[in-house]
């Protein structure tokens, strides 16, 4: 549906993933818009890496994209993940003999993707700038915000311009200008939390420049140095509180983030800002001794630990997101930590929402800035938590026999009762990644699920897989689940 006639364009600030697809979404329903970066324009400059955790692309994030029509384009250099690939500590060689793949469901279709952030942001703006009606501002530094009036003043190479919009959307991330304007209006709500871990980006190029990589490796993985097909985590190093994740990118290298605490109270292992004031002989002795595994794999070690900083990771939650004629979403409303990768795919549905409401409502973009925002905080507060209760588990309890065990019962119940009962025997990783159920509903679902699996786990301890055989258990432990989910109340 068209949009309803007013002259002023829509003013987004913030061209990163979420503001360049919702221009592109607002601007096929009609609207004139109006995004204003404070960075220079990535295609012309480079983007600037170094900062970026790889993003995992799941159900959500696609929905949106396939509603702003840009979907294929995007989907063309993913790489599909369809699991876990655990690295033990005992790994001391780099032929990948000795890795634990998990997967993430019983269904091989389900799968995140991995793509590159710069790649998608860059994609995505040439999308916008595609799209008529949609006018794209670079070096353009917001500094001034009128909520109530819709308009913002900008520092730009030129000198200070102001920009007047129908409304003003704030999608400028989570040290948003926008949303800085409504903490300092009264009754605001707006707190932050940030992890006791930071993290630094490091790189694992393609076979060609691994020349110590082991005979054979890259045949076997596809011209990988290791299995692509999976998220690959070196879990519980440094006394447990540390871990370090690698995707893979269509070049044939793997994007690298470790996570490690800023201060180690416990003695057992470095703190970020004692390994930062290592030499160089250092830093590669902390890897060949918490990452025995990657010493072939990772030639600019030093260099990229040097260059690359180390960054925090911060939690965002904040209430109204609307102020008069000023809306903001995406990590400017709720930033998360990355450990259910889900910071992207949240603030892209945020943005297919918010284009939902807007055309049920006729164009009246004004009339449902407030539903919108109502109907989102309490999902986004419910995957923040998500999120920070996965980096326990990722980083504590993938390598745990107990946990492991657990999962697998989940997957068989799964497998089992998943199309009979999918409100009650659907995981929560596979509601969060794999559907668009609500967060806070898949929260919800998910608790429930997991407390069923402890009572069956009860009936059915992993002592009867070795006793029974993988057939006659999955049988046991779907007959002991449908006693058990049977008996739950809706």
């Amino acid at each position: 549906m068209n949009a309803t006639p007013n002259p002023a364009p829509i003013l987004l600030v913030g061209a990163g993933l979420a503001g360049s697809l919702l221009a592109v979404l607002l601007a096929k329903q009609g609207f004139p818009v109006v995004v204003a970066e404070r960075r220079g324009d990535p295609r012309a400059r480079g983007y600037v890496g170094g900062r970026s955790i790889n993003l995992a692309l799941s159900v959500r994030g696609i929905t949106a994209l396939k509603d702003a029509g840009i979907a294929d384009q995007v989907l063309a250099d993913a790489l599909p993940m369809p699991g876990r690939i655990m690295h033990p500590e005992s790994l001391t060689d780099a032929t990948g003999e000795g890795t634990v793949f998990q997967p993430y469901s019983q269904d091989p279709a389900d799968a995140i993707l991995s793509v590159s952030r710069g790649g998608l942001n860059i994609a995505l703006l040439d999308a916008a700038e595609r799209t008529p009606g949609v006018k794209l501002l670079f070096d353009h530094r917001c500094t001034g915000v009128d909520l109530d009036n819709a308009r913002a003043t900008f520092d730009t190479p030129n000198g200070n311009v102001e920009l007047q919009g129908r409304v003003l959307i704030g999608a400028d991330g989570a040290f948003s200008a926008v949303r800085h304007a409504m903490q300092m209006t009264d009754r605001f709500d707006y707190s932050q939390h940030y992890l006791d871990a930071g993290y630094k980006e490091l790189h694992i190029p393609a076979p060609d420049d691994l020349p110590d990589l082991p005979n054979g490796v890259a045949e076997k993985y596809n011209g990988y140095a290791m299995d692509p097909r999976g998220l690959h985590i070196w879990a519980g190093r440094g006394g447990g509180a540390s871990m370090m994740i690698a995707l893979p990118n269509p070049d044939k290298s793997f994007t690298c983030t470790l996570f490690w605490p800023f201060a180690d109270p416990s003695g057992k292992g470095h703190g970020f800002r004692a390994v930062e004031a290592l030499d160089d002989a250092g830093v590669r002795a902390f890897f060949n001794r918490h990452y025995p595994d990657t010493r072939w794999l990772m030639p600019t070690l030093e260099e990229d630990f040097r260059k690359n900083p180390t960054s925090s990771l911060v939690t965002v939650r904040c209430e109204p997101w609307r102020r008069g004629r000023s809306l903001i979403l995406g990590d400017a409303a709720h930033a998360i930590v990355p450990f259910f990768g889900q910071g992207m795919n949240a603030a892209f549905e945020d943005c297919r929402i918010l284009s939902e409401m807007i055309e049920e409502a006729g164009g009246d973009i004004e009339r449902v800035m407030d539903p919108f925002w109502q109907s989102r905080v309490e999902h986004a507060n419910a995957i923040a938590d998500m999120a920070i209760a996965n980096f326990t588990e990722m980083r504590e309890k993938v390598a745990d026999a107990r946990f492991l065990y657990h999962k697998k019962v989940e997957q068989a119940i799964h497998a089992a009762l998943g199309q009979d009962m999918p409100e009650r025997a659907t995981p929560l990783y596979n509601l969060v990644s794999f559907t668009n159920v609500p967060y806070a509903e898949a929260r919800k679902r998910g608790q429930q699920l997991d407390a069923a699996v402890s009572e069956v786990v009860g009936r059915v301890p992993s002592e009867l897989l070795h006793e029974l055989g993988n057939e006659r258990w999955r049988e046991r432990v779907a007959d002991e689940a449908r006693r058990v989910l049977g008996g739950q109340i809706a």
